[in-house]
């Protein structure tokens, strides 16, 4: 039968009304993230833009992202990695039992700090079942990126940058702000620039600063500063990965966020798999699918 799959994010809700083939049948969105919702106002929220698809009595709905997160709708807590989508489904909650169900996230740890991902997780093992890759390296470039290391079709840890965000505090609120035009469209080589001068060290504080002086010292425009600045940033998450050139990548996000990291791989000649919307529609077929059937059933 078919499903509602949403995925509710901090500034974002959009959904999709899924046939039992994974088939994308009808698509919405609406910009009520979670923090855009009053407190108790999910239910009202949910209502407004999926009431409608949910007016069959036996329709269900997946929803993923930060609206299981503390600040949403019901608290879903981690499924811990590794894991497999089934250990996801195991972690599954319900909001209105066996009506609408909410998806955990992942967790990880590094030296004893937490690292936690909610929305990404549907993401990646949709993008598994759309390329048919099970081992590999998953990219999501957004606000807080995250590199996803997969075997055997399981997440086996990740790590989080938060790229996208310091991004925007140095060219918004910094000494930056003044000379880079952040709204400049990408320049390749400038980008291209800032990747090598990661590269060779330095420590990003110091290489931060060099985006100031090389306008001021008219090498560069604000335009080419916005992208120096952004291959300085996503150089950065290179040069700590240190990525094995012979691995499968997947990257998993909006156009102009995974152009730039199609770029960076370009230069250490890997040739990634590139996936949008259609990976989250993806994985949240998958977990219907593995809430349909066998050991794990819909909560």
């Amino acid at each position: 039968m078919s499903f509602v799959a949403v995925d509710w994010g901090t500034s974002s809700l959009r959904g999709a009304l899924i046939d039992e083939t994974g088939r994308v049948l009808d698509e919405r969105q609406a910009p009520r993230g979670i923090l855009g919702v009053p407190a108790g106002g999910f239910p009202a929220a949910f209502d407004a833009l999926f009431g409608d698809w949910m007016a069959p009595a036996d329709r269900r709905c997946l929803i993923s992202g930060m609206a299981g997160s503390r600040q949403g709708w019901v608290e879903a807590p981690y499924c811990p990695c590794p894991a497999d989508a089934a250990d996801l489904a195991r972690h599954v909650i319900p909001v209105v039992a066996n009506r609408i169900a909410m998806v955990p996230g992942l967790s990880d740890s590094h030296d004893g700090v937490p690292d936690v991902m909610r929305g990404e997780e549907v993401q990646i093992f949709g993008a598994m079942q759309l390329t048919g890759l099970h081992d590999g390296v998953f990219v999501l470039p957004g606000t807080h990126n995250k590199w996803v290391r997969v075997q055997g079709g399981r997440v086996l840890g990740f790590r989080t940058f938060m790229t996208g965000e310091f991004y925007a505090l140095l060219t918004q609120h910094s000494i930056l702000s003044r000379t880079i035009d952040p709204a400049a469209p990408l320049d390749a080589q400038a980008f291209v620039q800032g990747m090598d001068r990661s590269a060779r060290g330095g420590g990003l504080l110091h290489n931060a600063f060099g985006a100031r002086t090389l306008g001021l010292f008219e090498r560069m425009s604000a335009a080419q500063l916005a992208s120096y600045l952004s291959g300085l940033l996503i150089g950065e998450e290179f040069r700590v990965q240190r990525l094995d050139t012979q691995a499968d990548v997947v990257l998993i996000g909006a156009p102009a966020l995974t152009a730039r990291y199609s770029l960076a791989l370009d230069s250490l000649h890997i040739q990634p798999r590139v996936l949008g919307a259609e990976a989250t529609w993806a994985g949240a077929h998958a977990l219907h699918t593995a809430l349909s059937g066998g050991d794990v059933r819909f909560p």
